[in-house]
């Protein structure tokens, strides 16, 4: 398995046999044959958010089975498939013609060895008649390279490329002596587009005659090939549903073929393995519609032999409300798929897992051993605490770790260094040398946020609900966006794989501290970061209500720590200890400390002092001596508060390394709260003894007890 999969064996084993194998009836990279699990496969679809690895998967996929048996991928978002040609008429293509040519072009090539090529006839019959009409006089070059690049679909143009060339400029310029270039293209045009074209073109064993007389069994045909030629070329341009349905044939034409190559006997004898078709991004161009025809074709019976693996950004598509679903791990040994009557349920939809710290730590490593010099290979040395602060920064994303261990081998840190400063290093992207040095996190957000919303999502990563996102967008993202644009950003988010979570607009943790990265780095002095800090502020304190309820309390408390101000939530922690519940008290610790830190800020949210982080001073006592209590309130109580909430701003900060003295400290702590409020000791005793190794283990902190509350998690 190539490198940077890890986590994906259950797709790629080879012994025993993963899920690539079964269905494929080979084991990747080898010419070893392996039992299928099913005698027709399922419509696989590995689905998750950006970032999880799945257009590499698909790559892997290609690599590990090319050359051994057919292999084509597309990318629905590639420009190819989604633009139409310069000179194209329009009526005459669409992103699931261009799709099928594509994926036929690649079936071909590389020629498996010991194996034939593989003829399409009926598919080439089917394109030539959709795009024969439409050309004016002034696109004969176009029209030209278009006949020659189909014919070369069949064999003998293939063997005989200067005869093809040939036949396609005879047909080209004959196509277009039969238009008058003014009108719509009737039926009479096309007919005699098609009867020239059957006049010129003739191959020494028949295919492509062969292939147009499949077209007799076409709806409205009446058992005349040329009409069902005709119409087939009329329902393309006439678009919607009809087109639809002349897509759906011409991919029944391609599976026509591909099975006529699988049947004939000494290609029988010389092919293990089943073809496979990869379609990365399939929720976008000509995705759905060539998802959607192979599961309708295979739920009407006319059964194929093509193993589909598609690429899926997020979780659901309204094409797949039945489909078969199972994290990747599950389907290991079985894929647990037993398809309905539905089409839908012809497909088994895989999530993608996150990595775990153990995966995370060897795809950094095996980056970290990439780097090359005029010495040969080198390893950069990683320190031993970093890949597992990279794996809670990340939350497991397999580009997120790929990319933070990339920065480490191009940055070369000396000594220990934190994911923060990796974000913001320089990075120079893999195989572009022309591109400037870019931090790290600008990198990671072109890749992870859809196009044009990084803007507002940087905004909006501060709000914590519906509610607060729309009180900012109207406050700062202009009349413009409004509700409207919360709404179809929350929507977009979610079809991604990206929905909202429990206190949070953005959900992804990665996905938003890179988004507030980028808003306290959009200007110097951070003016916009403090606006958009205290337009929430206002919002809460505008909502009716005590606003001093642990629920309501939390949000003011933690948009104060985000601006630096500290002071009201010591206050706050320290005046409630012993009014409201330890499970609601940690609760309100964890959520508040959940504020961005980045560096040290007055009240007003400036930077003041030296950079670095000044919480471990805190949370380590060593400020205790400037602290002066307010009158009247327990010090002892105040100080133990003070230091515990920097304690734990600090050591669940996944921008910093986890500090083993920050953590002991917090235990410490945690268990003298313990003893000053007996009737609560059993949760802030449990939490003093769970916390620090949570945190240095880079694991969330649970509030003991209540993780099935809100907040209950970190």
């Amino acid at each position: 398995m190539g490198r940077g999969l890890h986590g994906r064996g259950a797709l790629f084993e080879a012994q025993p046999p993963g899920l690539a194998s079964r269905l494929v009836g080979l084991r990747p990279y080898e010419l070893l044959t392996s039992p299928y699990e099913h005698p027709e496969p399922p419509f696989v679809v590995l689905a998750g958010a950006r970032g999880l690895g799945k257009s590499m998967a698909l790559a892997e996929l290609r690599s590990a089975y090319r050359g051994h048996t057919p292999v084509a991928l597309i990318d629905c978002e590639a420009d190819r498939l989604t633009r139409l040609p310069d000179g194209r008429p329009a009526a005459t293509w669409s992103p699931v013609w261009q799709a099928l040519a594509s994926v036929a072009e690649q079936l071909r090539e590389p020629v498996v060895h010991g194996a034939g090529s593989i003829d399409f006839p009926r598919l080439e019959a089917g394109l030539l008649a959709v795009c024969a009409t439409g050309w004016g006089a002034q696109d004969e070059d176009s029209a030209r390279e278009e006949a020659r690049r189909i014919l070369l679909l069949s064999d003998p143009a293939r063997r005989w490329a200067v005869i093809a060339q040939g036949w396609a400029g005879k047909v080209a310029s004959r196509l277009i002596a039969n238009l008058s270039g003014t009108g719509p293209v009737g039926q009479a045009v096309i007919e005699a587009t098609l009867d020239t074209l059957f006049e010129l073109v003739w191959t020494p064993n028949g295919l492509l005659k062969a292939g147009a007389d499949w077209y007799r069994a076409y709806p409205g045909a009446s058992g005349d090939a040329k009409r069902g030629l005709i119409e087939i070329a009329r329902d393309f341009r006439a678009d919607g549903t009809s087109r639809a349905d002349a897509e759906r044939w011409l991919l029944r034409a391609l599976l026509a073929d591909l099975g006529d190559t699988y049947r004939r006997r000494w290609e029988r004898m010389r092919r293990v393995g089943r073809p496979v078709v990869l379609v990365d991004n399939v929720q976008s161009g000509a995705g759905p519609g060539l998802m959607k025809a192979v599961l309708k074709e295979r739920a009407d019976g006319v059964g194929d032999q093509v193993v589909f693996f598609a690429g899926l950004r997020g979780h659901r598509h309204p094409e797949l409300p039945d489909a078969v679903r199972h994290p990747l791990p599950e389907v290991a040994r079985a894929s647990g798929w037993v398809p309905g009557a539905s089409p839908s349920s012809r497909a088994l939809l895989v999530t993608l897992p996150a990595l775990t710290p153990e995966e995370a730590r060897r795809v950094i490593a095996d980056v970290c051993a990439a780097d090359t010099d005029a010495g040969g290979a080198t390893r950069v040395e990683v320190p031993p605490q970093l890949p597992y602060a990279i794996h809670r920064l990340t939350a497991g994303s397999p580009l997120g770790a790929a990319m933070l261990g990339q920065a480490v081998r191009q940055n070369r840190p000396v000594g220990a260094v934190s994911p923060g400063e990796l974000l913001t290093a320089g990075i120079e992207p893999e195989g572009d040398a022309e591109r400037d040095r870019r931090p790290v996190y600008r990198e990671l957000l072109d890749r992870l946020v859809p196009p044009g919303l990084a803007e507002e999502l940087a905004v909006l990563a501060t709000a914590h609900d519906g509610d607060s996102a729309r009180a900012l967008a109207e406050a700062r993202l202009g009349d413009s966006f409004g509700a409207a644009g919360v709404n179809r950003l929350r929507t977009q988010l979610t079809a991604e794989g990206l929905p909202p979570a429990e206190g949070y607009f953005v959900g992804d943790p990665f996905l938003r501290t890179l988004l507030l990265l980028r808003l306290h780095l959009d200007d110097a002095d951070h003016g916009r970061w403090r606006a958009v800090h205290r337009s929430l502020l206002s919002h809460y304190d505008g909502l009716p209500g005590n606003p001093d309820t642990p629920a309501r309390a939390r949000y003011r408390l933690h948009h104060e720590l985000a601006l630096g101000d500290t002071a009201d939530a010591v206050a706050y922690l320290r005046n409630t200890f012993r009014t409201i519940t330890p499970y609601a008290w940690l609760e309100t610790l964890l959520f508040v400390t959940a504020a961005p830190y980045y560096h040290a800020h007055d009240p007003h949210g400036r930077d003041i002092g030296a950079p670095g982080d000044h919480r471990k001073a805190v949370a380590l006592a060593r400020t205790d001596a400037e602290e002066d209590p307010p009158p009247g309130v327990d010090p002892t109580l105040h100080l133990t508060v003070r230091r515990l909430l920097h304690a734990v701003w600090q050591v669940t900060d996944p921008l910093v390394l986890p500090d083993e003295e920050v953590a002991g400290r917090m235990h410490f702590d945690l268990e003298q709260l313990s003893n000053i409020w007996p009737a609560g000791s059993e949760p802030l005793w449990r939490a003093a003894q769970q916390w620090p190794e949570q945190a240095l283990a880079g694991r969330p902190l649970r509030v003991p007890g209540g993780d099935d509350r809100d907040g209950g998690g970190r």
